[in-house]
């Protein structure tokens, strides 16, 4: 179905100006990431690239500055599976950046084997969630004093297959990583959702979307018969470039300035699961979320 409606949907486009903004990009130095940066960049935003391999993302710099045009991107370590260095790239920024107008939480992993973070996370709860959870947290403030400024998290289309184990949330008890990437993405959204309350009046408005079916290294996790099937499947695919096109409306799209909370898919407003929508769980899960991460906010 959204194959079919999006080869008659108009694509969405923009000639709105960043000048003077700073945008901070997770994962950015491969696709719907990099894609974003260099979009972010033609605008005229100062994009830092938080990046988990310096030696990949500064490769990156370098192509998103030839293509934008723009010489105002920097790449800066980020390793999300691990709060240490969240805390240090944090402390960097605050200390180092006058504002932060826009933060982009893109980075993620997908249906891995069994791993944990250095906090003792499953890998897809770990790095998908509490990693952009603790970040955002230690950003905030910076936000707050920048704003207007937007918080953007991509979710995908799985969170509506995914469930909130609040007893079993790194998944100790049993794991199959497709339930596990599912309940991380549903996390997203949940995330988005409460952080909208929580930042009503102060300027900051939160977005959360699911980018499309995207045609990324995301997939390499996937056993031989699943890649077969994205094969086939892959002419109703967007490449990276269109795949980031929902991020950078979010991030963009003067329309949306009073909007905060909401999921979005193909530049436009789209549903959410039942569960997506339920703020008891999502109180609940904001209070393990702090828990877990010994933080009060």
């Amino acid at each position: 179905m959204e194959a079919i409606r999006n080869v008659f949907r108009a694509a969405w486009s923009s000639a709105e100006r960043l000048d003077d903004r700073t945008v901070i990009i997770t994962g950015a130095n491969t696709g719907i990431g990099k894609e974003t940066a260099i979009d972010l960049a033609k605008r005229g935003a100062r994009v830092i690239m938080a990046c988990r391999d310096m030696e990949r993302g500064q490769a990156a710099v370098k192509e998103v500055v030839e293509i934008s045009g723009s010489e105002n991107v920097v790449c800066m370590k980020l390793d999300l599976a691990d709060s240490k260095s969240i805390r240090e790239f944090a402390e960097a920024i605050n200390t180092g950046e006058p504002k932060l107008n826009i933060l982009i939480n893109n980075a993620g992993v997908m249906v891995c084997p069994y791993g944990k973070t250095a906090d003792g996370f499953e890998m897809q709860i770990g790095v998908n969630h509490f990693g952009h959870f603790l970040l955002t947290h230690l950003l905030i403030d910076l936000m707050k004093r920048s704003a207007p400024a937007r918080i953007v998290t991509v979710s995908s289309m799985a969170h509506t297959w995914g469930s909130i184990k609040l007893e079993d949330i790194n998944s100790e008890k049993s794991y199959d990583k497709k339930a596990a990437y599912s309940q991380s993405k549903l996390a997203n959204v949940l995330f988005t959702r409460s952080l909208a309350k929580k930042l009503e009046g102060t300027g900051v408005t939160t977005y959360s979307l699911h980018p499309g079916v995207v045609q990324t290294d995301l997939w390499r996790h996937l056993n031989g018969p699943q890649q077969f099937l994205m094969k086939m499947v892959s002419p109703f695919t967007k490449n990276s470039s269109q795949g980031a096109q929902t991020s950078i409306y979010c991030a963009v799209e003067p329309s949306l300035e009073k909007e905060s909370g909401g999921y979005y898919s193909d530049c436009a407003p789209a549903s959410c699961s039942a569960a997506g929508k339920d703020d008891v769980l999502a109180q609940k899960f904001w209070e393990l979320s702090c828990q877990m991460l010994s933080i009060t906010w």
